[in-house]
């Protein structure tokens, strides 16, 4: 028998049951849901024995965990394509986070993802800029929150406040003018709410007013800390995409994507495959972005802009703007 008829001969051999069983656990991704169970069980168990937990260390334990819950949020909004929509949607409804109603963030994320409109104030709903019109109208009180705000102390502390109250007058006000495309998910939104402490206080004993100060809204900053660097003004939209190249705590938290040029380029790559994706690619990749990436991870950017903004929000490709050249925070890329 030649070696073609072998080779043949094999490639038709039935697959063994290890086989599909392995395949369907690619296929389908069974490595997030395995994640999102894990995550509502610590979880729950964080906040069953709240009590024998000190502040201190509730914070940051609890703010980790609710980040990578809302991490795994983003997953289900790109990814599980294998799955049917309404399973995508139930595994991550949860509102740990408390902040934000799921199919509103899935709205705004998704018009976000429209690259060529990335950082316009007026399109991409995730921009820290304001148009220059709109800088020039601003109060000085206005414009020193909005520059304070590019400092990384102050966008992880009071900054989350800041942000959903301007994130909850929006809403108000195109609910005031009669668009209540999200007034059904806000409802159902204030139900779930109304569940989660149910559990939280009346089930695991935790004050309600606990759960938001030292798990919700540290959460924020969490995530906070990667949205600050992912994005910068620039001509070429893919160059206004960043890299962090971070250590695997903070890397696994977002699920690998501070390696955000890969997102955007590769926006249903499933989380695990990116870094091994990013090594692979890296040049072409850096390339693409214009070298903005940055090598040392979160803590040297911690240490860069602490208390030093990355730019001053005036968008300057919108009216009454510059030449649109990139942002000052070029000088922290390697």
């Amino acid at each position: 028998m030649s070696v073609s008829a072998v080779s043949a001969g094999r490639s038709q051999a039935p697959r063994t049951l290890w086989n599909r069983l392995t395949d369907a656990w690619w296929a389908y991704e069974a490595p997030t849901y395995l994640l999102f169970a894990g995550v509502y069980v610590a979880w729950g168990l964080l906040v069953w024995f709240h009590a024998a937990l000190p502040w201190w260390l509730m914070i940051p334990l609890g703010g980790y965990l609710v980040a990578l819950h809302s991490s795994l949020q983003h997953e289900s909004i790109h990814a599980l394509r294998r799955s049917p929509v309404w399973l995508r949607t139930a595994v991550a409804y949860a509102p740990l986070g408390v902040w934000v109603a799921y199919p509103v963030y899935h709205r705004m994320h998704s018009t976000h993802h429209r690259n060529a409109d990335l950082t316009l104030p007026e399109a991409d709903p995730e921009s820290r800029y304001v148009s220059q019109d709109r800088w020039a109208r601003m109060d000085p009180v206005s414009r020193w929150l909005r520059i304070a705000d590019q400092t990384l102390v102050f966008h992880l502390t009071l900054g989350p406040a800041l942000a959903w109250s301007r994130f909850w007058s929006g809403e108000l006000r195109a609910l005031a003018g009669g668009d209540t495309s999200h007034l059904r998910a806000w409802l159902w939104h204030v139900v779930m709410l109304g569940l989660l402490f149910a559990f939280v206080s009346g089930v695991a004993g935790m004050a309600w007013w606990q759960y938001v100060l030292l798990i919700a809204y540290p959460h924020v900053g969490f995530i906070r800390l990667r949205s600050f660097f992912e994005h910068r003004w620039a001509v070429r939209p893919s160059e206004r995409i960043a890299s962090v190249e971070a250590g695997f705590v903070f890397a696994f938290l977002f699920l690998w994507n501070n390696l955000h040029i890969v997102h955007h380029m590769r926006a249903t790559m499933p989380w695990y495959r990116i870094p091994g994706f990013y090594k692979a690619n890296r040049q072409r990749l850096l390339a693409m972005n214009g070298h903005y990436v940055f090598t040392g991870g979160y803590l040297d950017l911690m240490r860069r802009y602490a208390f030093r903004p990355t730019f001053v929000p005036a968008h300057p490709a919108t009216p009454g703007g510059s030449a649109p050249a990139p942002a000052a925070v070029a000088d922290g890329a390697a």
